[in-house]
């Protein structure tokens, strides 16, 4: 199994509340410590990912966190402006056109506008360079929205060129949907829960990643994972200890939920799961964010699912 390190752009989503963002942050730390310059981009949302590895919030402008790790939150407004400026290339044509309030009031109704323009403002990051040609990131980790709207979002360029006339929009929406159904550079990671609605969000959003937008499925993480520890004969020696056997047994029995949940997404996704156990941790920072990239090690560097 190749890792995540042949690609560029990996895109990490999932049911909301599975933990998305937590394996966005330790795929960036991981990609951190191949040696590789990387960004993590959230899409208008509350910032986490700076939070879970305490360091300083990003904002909407790109800003370096620490050595070879850059961030940023993706929003609307920003990304418009820059959007207006890369197509129009001055900012005093940008402010006649875009800041023109009869014309605001008009782009609201160009279908997906807003969506086509945070995600071009991480494709164009993606395509940056330095000055002696290298990419400027090596790898562009996408924490992306949550199952739907992640499906309509990365669907954009594809539905724009369905729908818009030619021109300076689809030519745009070409790039874009060319780079993300690229094998060779991006890479989908889904994030579910030993839990039967999770996973199948999990599933549903492979096909229509697979269907609707041709992006492959790397792997994908079953996260807060309870690891078996807990025999039948273990339990039979409890008989007599009925408070402890009870406990031994929901924990036997969520971790025989985690392995059902696991073989059901390897047999759908046909691709690796990573198993991540469930952390008991007073507080989760970034010790927590590493330990479970310790799990995802062999997801970046190649290796066959946990």
């Amino acid at each position: 199994m190749a890792g995540l390190l042949d690609k560029r752009l990996w895109i990490v989503s999932g049911k909301g509340g599975v933990g998305k963002t937590t394996v966005a942050a330790a795929l960036a730390l991981a990609s951190v410590r191949a040696g590789r310059r990387t960004l993590v981009c959230e899409v208008n949302t509350q910032e986490r990912v700076s939070r879970f590895l305490e360091l300083p919030e990003a904002g909407p402008e790109v800003k370096l966190l620490e050595e070879n790790l850059w961030a940023v939150d993706v929003r609307p407004q920003e990304a418009m402006r820059e959007y207006g400026l890369m197509v129009l290339r001055f900012e005093t044509l940008y402010k006649t056109v875009f800041e023109n309030r009869l014309v605001r009031y008009f782009l609201r109704f160009i279908p997906s506008l807003q969506e086509l323009v945070l995600l071009g403002k991480i494709l164009f990051h993606l395509q940056e360079k330095l000055p002696d040609g290298r990419w400027k990131y090596d790898t562009v980790v996408l924490d992306a929205p949550a199952t739907g709207h992640a499906i309509s979002f990365l669907s954009v360029p594809q539905v724009l060129l369905q729908t818009v006339p030619p021109g300076p929009m689809t030519r745009e929406a070409l790039k874009m949907r060319d780079l993300l159904v690229d094998p060779t550079v991006t890479a989908a990671v889904l994030v579910a829960l030993p839990e039967e609605m999770p996973v199948n969000e999990a599933l549903e959003l492979h096909g229509a990643l697979r269907d609707r937008v041709h992006i492959r499925t790397h792997a994908a993480v079953l996260n807060q994972a309870f690891p078996q520890r807990f025999t039948e004969a273990d339990l039979e020696a409890l008989a007599g200890h009925p408070e402890l056997r009870r406990v031994a047994q929901a924990h036997h029995d969520r971790a025989s939920q985690a392995v059902l949940a696991g073989t059901k997404l390897e047999r759908n996704l046909h691709a690796p799961v990573y198993t991540v156990p469930r952390l008991f941790v007073p507080r989760f920072g970034r010790d927590a964010v590493e330990t479970v990239m310790g799990h995802l090690d062999a997801m970046v560097k190649g290796g066959a699912g946990a």
